[in-house]
């Protein structure tokens, strides 16, 4: 199948094409510091010092230290190094005398779910945190149940399928009077807005290269100074001892020159992701559409909670007015030329109703309906008039 042109692609949220920066970036360390860095020898040492100057690199750009971050093969493994790994010191440290209790949202990833559930195997308590009609956790609910025995509690910061942002800030004041280590999943937050990571009091949290058109295999986990691991893959002791196997250095510097990249964008618009101007107007396109509704928080209003700036979902009634599945509406668009999504692209493989939506409220019917669109740098405002056209032809189609 002939490539489809770029400005087509609007699934950004699920991955991105490598910038062309960032594959000339990663070809010439591949070919110039392709040694093992932890060889004693000369093309050892050469890579040894290019993944360190990548580390300084990305630990700048967060705004951590740069012993801090622990490299991973991206956001899934990072999401599980913070809760496996952490999980033996809370255990030792938990004084109620009963099993430890982690809370998580009611919107979680699939990798969190799992994690999740390997620590519910080892006697956890897993608990989740409810949200209102727009995915924000009710943080009423959330300050009761941080009362022992609660140990940990993991969220996502911006949530994959709708959007919704958490308030962070307030629920890192509540964990930290409360004693609780807090862990987030901020795979779809990196390279939105500006991250300076040692001054947000938060313990743990994930990234992954790959949605920001850097390559995929690489991710990392960032640890504030005092948390406690142990090491989830066992080796040669790499990564300060945290993830053994040997560093992917180009892939390392491809995720830092993605991050460059981005964080040029911010700066350029003053700390705002340049595409959020066009992803509000592209709302206001589709919500003039009849039987086209908002998921999650509307970007256009001044309201809490906020919304990821290059996301929005959408559920889609059709012209006899019962809701559209979304997974259909999905193969639809592909036929018009369009790449979209429903729900997460992690836990698209089944049929049944998003968990996400059926957490916020929604019927069975219309938790099915979701649609994601999620833009990228590049798109311009020819979408405007482009996807309104085609999302009404596919809804035709059906």
């Amino acid at each position: 199948m002939a490539p489809q042109p770029l400005n087509q692609y609007l699934d950004c949220c699920a991955t991105t094409p490598l910038a062309p920066e960032v594959a000339e970036r990663m070809a010439a360390v591949q070919s110039q510091a392709w040694g093992n860095p932890s060889s004693l020898h000369g093309f050892g040492l050469a890579a040894a010092e290019q993944l360190e100057r990548s580390r300084q690199g990305i630990a700048a750009l967060l705004g951590c230290d740069r012993e801090r971050l622990v490299f991973t093969s991206g956001g899934s493994e990072s999401i599980h190094l913070a809760l496996l790994g952490s999980a033996p010191a809370l255990e030792l440290s938990t004084t109620s005398g009963g099993a430890p209790r982690l809370l998580l949202s009611a919107v979680e990833h699939p990798a969190s779910r799992a994690a999740a559930a390997a620590l519910e195997q080892r006697g956890w308590l897993v608990q989740d945190v409810p949200v209102d009609h727009l995915g924000a956790i009710d943080l009423e609910a959330f300050e009761r149940l941080l009362a022992p025995p609660t140990r940990l509690v993991s969220l996502i910061w911006g949530q994959s399928e709708v959007g919704t942002i958490q308030p962070v800030e307030r629920i890192a004041a509540l964990c930290r009077s409360a004693g609780v280590m807090l862990h987030l999943d901020a795979v779809q937050v990196l390279g939105h807005q500006p991250l300076r990571l040692a001054e947000l009091p938060v313990d743990l949290l994930s990234f992954a290269a790959h949605k920001i058109q850097g390559p995929r295999g690489v991710g990392a986990l960032v640890l504030k100074p005092g948390v406690e691991l142990q090491p989830c893959i066992g080796g040669g002791g790499q990564e300060g001892g945290l993830r053994s196997g040997t560093e992917a250095v180009a892939l390392v510097a491809g995720f830092e020159a993605a991050l460059h990249l981005a964080n040029d964008r911010l700066v350029a618009h003053g700390g705002r992701d340049p595409v959020a101007p066009l992803r509000d107007a592209l709302v206001s396109a589709l919500l003039v559409m009849q039987g086209v509704e908002l998921s999650g928080p509307d970007p256009r209003e001044a309201s809490h909670p906020a919304r990821l700036s290059h996301h929005l979902s959408l559920l889609v009634r059709g012209r006899d007015g019962d809701w559209l599945n979304g997974r259909q509406l999905v193969q639809a668009l592909w036929r018009e030329g369009f790449a979209c999504s429903s729900g997460s692209a992690c836990s698209s493989s089944g049929s049944a109703a998003s968990a996400v939506l059926l957490a916020m409220g929604y019927e069975p019917a219309a938790a099915a309906a979701g649609l994601r669109l999620s833009l990228g740098p590049w798109h311009g405002s020819e979408l405007l008039q482009q996807v309104p056209q085609a999302l009404e032809r596919a809804r035709a189609a059906l």
